[in-house]
């Protein structure tokens, strides 16, 4: 988030000798707090101070530092101690040391020190209108909450990423929520197909931040900003005064056959080849979005799809070779697929587009699909167009690298020149033959017309082609099977057009492939 909150911040403090020095620190701050601060001033500065030992690991059996502080202050009779008491009534995280707070500082106003004057407007904040913009996929949202004091009034910010659990990842209070709000409200007018925004009832936005903040304060190493323990105390006061949280969305677990029947929808509606690795693939996006949002398994989102291919890089799913090729195909399948089902718009679905093709280039190795087998020139944008392409030019070269006389070479399909070697070198029987330059008759009419099919098939050129490759497909032939019957089909429709010169009927071709079943 941007907005960068223009209220004070507290003076970093120097190294401390023991925990002593730096609840004396603290006390110091809160004598200087003046004769009548405002109310925010004392709450920022209470949630500073808190947010110092937010994420500090408790050695075994030791007492809360919040607590450890109150007990401080109790012992001290001074106006300081009882002005950060007074703050810790109500700005302190948990209910104990807001109890303990109160009960210490009953303490400190018995031995003669009077309460402080603004000690009643502490918390007292009146809610305003809360708003919340983010990208049309819900990955992620900015939740804005406005809350006053009196004529003055104060924006908490809250960042929330839905990939992961809707956890809270930044907060920043603002000086000025109007213009953030007018800010948001521009960027949804000028991206209406990719930004929505939209007013949340008080009870929502409540659940939004509990239930998020939630799910970052339990994770061991959360990745949040600077601020977010700076402003964590102040954000759970301002919470308290919104009505009580909106229920959570219902989560039903899905069983088994629920998962599957998804993955058969899924192969059946996309158009996706139906291989072992497809349904694999398919499970493992049904998996990762019940583990990540039970809520919402099915939602697609750019961030959505990056984190799960984070997780096959931190190779949280064991994947032979088979299914690494698979993983472009079925991802851009599962993208066009997703977003049809979450009635996406076409801005939106072309940007999701762009953003999975880049990601998936970024976690492919160098020997990737979208690398090996698209050279930028294809100009498809469509998901479901690209998934077919890598399905049809990996079916026409399986793969990358072949055995020529006795050296392992590694080739480049793009090229048709390392090609037309990887479809001769799927047969060696046939290379003594070719490096004596005696090969001639049948065998090399069949390598001849497989390396043309290959390259019909490479281009879908004519189209015929892999129409008639995937109904044999389809019929459970395999793909030597499948070539065999379809270099007949050509070798059928040849004919002599001059001396040693062979040519085929195109029209004649494609009737013939239309007729292959």
């Amino acid at each position: 988030m941007s907005p960068v909150s223009r209220a004070r911040k507290i003076a970093s403090q120097p190294t401390a000798p023991s925990v002593n020095g730096v609840f004396k620190d603290v006390l110091r701050d809160f004598s200087a707090l003046g004769a009548d601060p405002g109310a925010f001033d004392v709450e920022l500065l209470t949630s500073e101070v808190l947010g110092q030992w937010w994420d500090l690991p408790l050695e075994e059996d030791q007492e809360p530092l919040g607590l450890e502080l109150i007990a401080f202050a109790q012992r001290k009779i001074t106006p300081g101690a009882a002005a950060l008491l007074a703050a810790l009534r109500v700005v302190a995280e948990t209910q104990e040391e807001r109890d303990a707070a109160a009960e210490a500082l009953a303490v400190v106003l018995g031995r003669g020190i009077p309460e402080p004057e603004w000690a009643a407007s502490v918390g007292e904040v009146k809610v305003g209108e809360c708003w919340r913009t983010g990208d049309v996929y819900g990955d992620e949202s900015s939740l804005l909450c406005v809350f006053s004091h009196g004529e003055r009034a104060h924006g908490l910010l809250a960042l929330l990423d839905f990939t992961d659990g809707g956890r809270v990842r930044d907060l920043v209070v603002i000086d000025e929520p109007q213009e953030v709000l007018a800010e948001m409200r521009e960027q949804a007018a000028a991206e209406p197909e990719l930004v929505v925004l939209s007013q949340v009832e008080p009870a929502e936005a409540h659940r939004l931040l509990v239930d998020g903040l939630a799910a970052t304060d339990v994770l061991e190493e959360p990745d949040v900003s600077e601020d977010y323990a700076r402003f964590h105390a102040i954000a759970l006061t301002w919470c308290r005064a919104l009505p009580d949280p909106a229920p959570s969305p219902d989560t039903a677990e899905w069983d088994e056959a629920t998962r599957d029947a998804v993955v058969e929808d899924f192969v059946t509606q996309s158009g996706i080849d139906d291989t072992g690795a497809a349904r694999v693939l398919a499970r493992l996006l049904v998996d990762h979005g019940c583990e990540t949002e039970p809520s919402a398994p099915l939602r697609v989102g750019p961030e959505k799809i990056a984190r799960f291919l984070e997780a096959l890089l931190d190779g949280e799913f064991d994947l032979d070779g088979e299914h690494q090729e698979a993983v472009a195909p079925v991802l851009l399948a599962w993208t066009a697929w997703a977003a049809g089902r979450a009635g996406l718009g076409e801005s939106a679905v072309a940007a999701l587009v762009d953003a999975v093709t880049e990601y998936l280039d970024e976690y492919a190795t160098d020997d990737s699909a979208l690398d090996a087998y698209l050279d930028g020139s294809e100009e498809l944008e469509d998901p479901t167009e690209l998934a077919e392409a890598l399905d049809r030019r990996m079916f026409a070269i399986p793969s990358l690298s072949t055995v020529i006389g006795d050296e392992e070479v590694d080739l480049e399909p793009t090229d048709p020149e390392q090609r037309r070697l990887l479809v001769i070198g799927e047969h060696p029987e046939y290379h003594e033959s070719l490096a004596s330059d005696t090969f001639d008759g049948a065998p090399r009419m069949h390598l001849e017309l497989k390396t043309a099919l290959v390259d019909q098939l490479w281009d879908n050129e004519p189209p015929e082609a892999w129409e008639a490759a995937s109904r044999l497909r389809e019929n459970g032939l395999e793909r030597d099977e499948i070539l065999d019957q379809l270099v007949g089909v050509l070798e059928g429709q040849l004919r002599e057009t001059g001396p040693d010169r062979l040519d085929y009927d195109v029209d004649g071709y494609r009737k013939a492939l239309d007729q292959v079943k």
